[in-house]
């Protein structure tokens, strides 16, 4: 197998691009990643080869490479690269019957469903696996990772899905060193599990087989973690094992208002410690708990459950659209109602808002945070109101989300004793409202600029002595 390697090319021409439109973002930005990627030497975080913080903001593209022409992978991953993506979920053996309906290109991935005998022709252009090939360089070139899934978990855990369940403990460490070594040298993350919880110790035994399968072929040169069901977390079964480096969780699409800051908060605890990732929140344009009628998850539920578990210490955000992980339209059948064309939702305005997030965060040392809700009053509210407080370690800001904007009052250590400035970021577009200087007091009484659902609010409070630039970020797609 071999992959060209353009990534000066591309590095250069996303610098430009990353100053054409002004995202408030360094030229390192969605150019080409480094290949490698480790934990931090606390634990908290995900960083580059070089040191530099990496902050995980994926997109569930789980029909990538089963669904998608090449053509059509490139206007996808093109738009997630514009928006400040950094990973994209996708699955190699895949849900919707990805054994046995070929890809875009009549290839189906495995002999006789054999997962020792990848379906592998010579030439560049003749199998299932030179597709997933041109994804995963295509995806390099534009500075993103592939949260790589083995396989999705009906394929050795079946609940529901197509299947059928191919996988023993045996043969997964075989297809984890085949699939390990093909892509050792390439962006990637290894995403264990599929939307599937382990059952049994056999099937323990198959994910833990392929976890050493996959280190076998790649050397350990990639990250693994685990996705499991919704309501679920890696750490249930594999926190201590050396595998897995940080854990996931899926919060998922149930009901409103569902608390992942708990979750978030809860995993931090755990020893030892290691990062944390909702990997799959509620989708935008998904119909809540799967029930067809009028309630359907939008933008400002994408937010909500975003800046609630950054804000409670996550390493990154997952975001996803109903829509889009199937790649559905029609006369493909949707998936639990799916409604709308892929290349249409590509442009439904939670996706650009999470680059938004990652563009605000980025521009303070967001790794630097420590949840902290002895800052607001209030902090017992409940609900859609609900919210998250952190502060930098060194005191030198604090962020506090307000999911229904409104009044509340701030108690800062730091605001007692010097001088604090108020900035308002507005989630939704992008703008920031410059909300004064308060001089030392006890507590600051501050209003959001709105007030009520789809009205979130990014209160910034900045240590005026620390001289930290003011925050900007440019609306880029938001209101698209």
């Amino acid at each position: 197998m071999v992959l060209k390697d353009r990534n000066v090319v591309w590095t250069y021409r996303w610098c430009l691009f990353a100053l054409a439109i002004g995202f408030g973002l360094s030229c390192s930005v969605n150019a080409a990643p480094p290949q490698r990627l480790r934990v931090s030497d606390n634990g908290r975080y995900l960083v580059t080869s070089n040191g530099q913080p990496f902050f995980y903001l994926g997109d569930t593209a789980w029909e990538l490479f089963h669904r998608l022409n090449r053509e059509e992978a490139e206007l996808y991953l093109a738009d997630r690269a514009k928006k400040g993506f950094t990973v994209i979920q996708a699955v190699v053996l895949a849900e919707l019957d990805g054994l046995h309906s070929p890809n875009a290109y009549g290839h189906v991935p495995l002999l006789n469903d054999d997962p020792t005998r990848p379906a592998v022709q010579d030439g560049p252009d003749n199998d299932y696996w030179d597709h997933v090939d041109w994804i995963v360089q295509r995806a390099e070139e534009l500075g993103l990772f592939i949260g790589m899934l083995p396989t999705w978990g009906d394929k050795w855990n079946k609940k529901w899905g197509v299947g059928p369940e191919i996988f023993t403990p045996e043969n997964a460490r075989v297809y984890g060193r085949w699939l390990g070594q093909r892509y050792r040298d390439h962006a990637i993350i290894w995403i264990l599990g599929g939307d599937r919880n382990p059952e049994s110790d056999r099937h323990l035994a198959i994910v833990r087989a392929l976890a050493a399968g996959l280190a076998e072929g790649d050397g350990g040169s990639h990250l693994m973690t685990y996705h499991p069901m919704g309501g679920s977390n890696s750490a249930q079964w594999f926190h201590k094992d050396d595998w897995l480096a940080f854990n996931m969780f899926q919060s998922g699409h149930s009901a409103f208002n569902l608390p992942n800051y708990k979750t978030t908060l809860a995993l931090r605890e755990l020893l030892p410690i290691k990062p944390v990732v909702d990997g799959e929140p509620r989708y935008e344009d998904h119909p809540v708990n799967w029930k067809q009628g009028r309630e359907w998850f939008d933008d400002w539920d994408v937010r909500q459950a975003a800046y609630w578990s950054m804000l409670s210490g996550a390493c990154g955000h997952t975001y996803g659209n109903h829509n889009i992980w199937q790649m559905y339209e029609p006369p493909r059948k949707p998936i639990s109602f799916a409604r709308t064309p892929w290349k249409e939702a590509l442009h439904h305005p939670g996706s650009a808002q999470m680059g938004l997030m990652r563009a605000i965060l980025t521009q303070r040392p967001w790794y630097r945070l420590v949840p902290d809700q002895s800052l607001i009053e209030g902090n017992e509210l409940e609900g859609a109101d609900h919210r998250r407080a952190a502060r930098s370690v060194d005191d030198t800001f604090v962020l506090v989300y307000l999911p229904t904007g409104g009044e509340l009052t701030v108690h800062w250590k730091i605001a007692a004793k010097e001088e604090v400035q108020v900035w308002w970021f507005d989630p939704r577009t992008g703008d920031v409202h410059e909300g004064g200087r308060q001089k030392p007091a006890g507590s600051l009484t501050l209003r959001a600029p709105g007030t009520g659902r789809g009205q979130d609010w990014l209160l910034i409070l900045d240590k005026v002595s620390a001289g930290l630039a003011p925050p900007r970020v440019a609306p880029a797609e938001a209101t698209r």
